[in-house]
């Protein structure tokens, strides 16, 4: 334990990619609670706030490093390029678990209630190693991100992922919690899901999620897809089975199809029909090409994981 005078070390691990809009208020608002923290004797002056830049190309590093100049509770890590937020965010927590006692993630926009925090950290002062934050409503979301979240919670249930429904990464993690979670080595991150498998005592905190104030959401339309189709294809291998189902439920309807075309055959009705014939065609070879899709993403995702490479490099720390 690195508790200082029976205070628990906090440190705030914030990942950033392009972020030199929305970083300069971000900043002052968690040093103000952080220091609020610190002056109530919640946590120890030991606490750091640490951006992890993920290889931005705009001036995200020079505001952080410039953050750790002015005030000393401010910490970066740089990476030499960008891996994205997943491996961005395990970068700072594998860096945070070697000084803090817990360890809270939180994306640079702020849209998550920082406040909530004193909360995170009560709870965890309670014997709790994980406390999710988890969203109230999706008011603030648009129609279609608020179906489709909902729609790609129900099919990780029906997979059997554990995950927290309407909880991204904004959460609290006891450093045991984080060693715990820093020995699964797969490539593909899906870290919603993945912390729940570490099977600790956790609770979860409720709050209203704000608008960004600043800069451009990191996750579009398409990152939100590949980010659904990781998290699917990292902890379920039913689609594989549902591949096998498929093919079984083809068999069995060109069996009935054949016996179809053997009793017309001896009743004198020869089967015609050039379109039936193509549409068949062409639905069978759709399937066909989803289903070397669906196996393809598992034998991708295969070879990256065998490979084992380094999932980030971290070129820099300051303290």
């Amino acid at each position: 334990m690195n508790e200082t005078n029976g205070l628990p070390v906090l440190w705030i691990v914030v990942p950033c990619y392009n972020e030199e809009e929305a970083l300069p208020e971000s900043n002052e608002r968690l040093k103000a609670l952080l220091r609020q923290m610190i002056s109530d004797a919640s946590v120890s002056a030991e606490s750091r706030i640490v951006y992890v830049n993920d290889g931005s190309r705009d001036d995200t590093w020079q505001i952080i490093s410039k953050a750790h100049h002015d005030d000393g509770i401010v910490a970066g890590i740089n990476l030499a390029c960008n891996v994205g937020h997943q491996n961005a965010l395990l970068a700072g927590l594998s860096v945070a678990a070697e000084h803090a006692d817990a360890v809270v993630s939180i994306d640079a926009d702020l849209q998550d209630d920082i406040n909530v925090i004193k909360d995170m950290v009560s709870l965890y002062a309670q014997g709790n190693d994980i406390v999710y934050g988890v969203r109230r409503n999706r008011t603030t979301d648009t129609w279609f991100k608020r179906n489709s979240a909902l729609l790609f919670y129900n099919i990780m249930k029906w997979l059997g992922v554990r995950s927290v429904y309407n909880h991204a990464d904004f959460r609290l993690m006891s450093k045991r919690a984080v060693c715990q979670l820093l020995r699964y080595r797969e490539t593909n991150l899906f870290l919603r899901g993945m912390v729940p498998l570490v099977g600790y005592r956790s609770q979860c905190v409720y709050y209203d999620r704000a608008e960004r104030q600043a800069g451009e959401s990191k996750y579009p339309l398409m990152k939100m897809i590949n980010f659904a189709i990781d998290g699917i294809t990292s902890f379920s291998v039913k689609p594989v089975r549902m591949v096998f189902n498929l093919g079984v439920l083809f068999l069995a309807a060109s069996f009935v199809v054949f016996l179809y075309s053997i009793f017309r055959y001896i009743t004198g009705n020869v089967i015609t029909g050039w379109t039936s014939l193509m549409l068949s065609v062409w639905f069978a070879s759709g399937c066909i090409l989803v289903s070397l899709g669906i196996i393809g993403e598992y034998v991708g995702k295969t070879y990256i994981e065998v490979k084992d490479r380094p999932r980030y490099n971290i070129e820099e720390v300051i303290l």
